[in-house]
């Protein structure tokens, strides 16, 4: 599907650079060209394609039915698959995650938002498709749907309200649900589309130098890190290399177009899917800065029992990918 990418790839690094085959320099230019030309295409067409999604079911709307409608359940699973059609990073999800708060939807229901809306987004899956296959997009995204639904069930069984911060307490009594619409909904598809087009260039805009940084990452990575570096600390055989790479994964920060391209370069390099990953799941769903900005409705203890909730269930799929995968 991709071939002509990388014959332009292969025409411009090893015929215009006159670079040899086989040289470290070439191999990361090549998979530089190659990965960003694609990427960036894919991710045009399923922004877009998303674009035309939320523009049928914008924010308030999600959020008033949620806190409105008695789901027996199925609210936790509403979440997180609205999670997958908004396309925010971790800590860009906190402002909205307020905003479930104060509409006076559970603290679980909010969380299975939150858990999932940096993990499988438009982004994500654009990336995933180009980077690994449908077939393991597909399991990607069903699993962290999962996560999403079954940590924000474990969440609210806790009956967590009472670790909220004074200012969120006082939000969720006093806070009147707000009506405004993102797109009128008796426009046509027509009428949406430039406020859609408008909504593209703007995520694009802002998620291209992480694309570009990360791909140049994994670059670097591809052409200059011998085979087996990582299998080394990470192989299949290490029991522990999932929760390792979960933890160390927590005190960073990126979005999946960021870490998406290093974590293919990892599994190139011997490190089984699911622990690559179990680290990329960790690095966007978790993280500190995540952390600092949950501290406005959050106390500590709250934000650390998230935090380990969260971690348990992505060392359990990481373990599941693996087997799987």
């Amino acid at each position: 599907m991709f071939d002509w990418i990388q014959n332009i790839a292969d025409w411009f690094v090893y015929d215009v650079l006159n670079l040899n085959q086989g040289q470290h320099l070439a191999e990361s230019l090549n998979f530089f060209i190659y990965d960003t030309t694609k990427i960036l295409i894919l991710l045009f067409v399923v922004i877009f394609f998303m674009g035309i999604v939320n523009s049928y079911f914008p924010v308030e709307k999600v959020k008033n039915y949620l806190s409105r409608n008695k789901l027996y359940g199925l609210e936790y699973l509403m979440a997180s698959l609205f999670g997958v059609v908004t396309p925010f990073c971790s800590c860009s999800s906190v402002p909205l995650f307020i905003g479930f708060v104060r509409g006076g939807i559970p603290l679980g229901v909010t969380f299975s938002f939150l858990i999932t809306s940096p993990l499988v987004n438009e982004i994500a899956i654009g990336l995933f498709v180009g980077l690994f296959g449908i077939k393991t997009t597909i399991i990607y995204v069903i699993s962290g749907v999962l996560l999403g639904t079954v940590s924000g069930v474990i969440l609210q069984k806790l009956k967590l309200e009472s670790y909220l911060t004074p200012w969120a307490k006082e939000i969720l009594v006093t806070a009147q649900r707000e009506q405004d619409a993102f797109i009128d909904g008796n426009q046509t598809l027509r009428q949406r589309l430039p406020t859609i087009r408008n909504e593209v260039l703007k995520i694009l805009k802002g998620i291209i130098p992480y694309v570009l940084v990360g791909i140049a990452i994994g670059g670097l990575m591809h052409g200059y890190i011998p085979e087996g570096f990582f299998e080394k600390y990470m192989d299949k055989d290490n029991l522990f290399a999932v929760p390792m790479a979960t933890i160390l994964a927590i005190p960073m920060y990126s979005n999946a177009s960021g870490i998406l391209p290093v974590v293919q370069v990892m599994v190139a390099k011997g490190i089984p899917l699911g622990t690559a990953i179990a680290f990329m799941i960790g690095v966007v769903g978790l993280s500190l800065p995540e952390a600092m900005l949950l501290k406005k409705v959050m106390s500590l203890k709250l934000i650390a029992i998230f935090f380990s909730v969260v971690t348990l269930c992505i060392i359990i799929s990481g373990y599941l990918f693996n087997i799987l995968l």
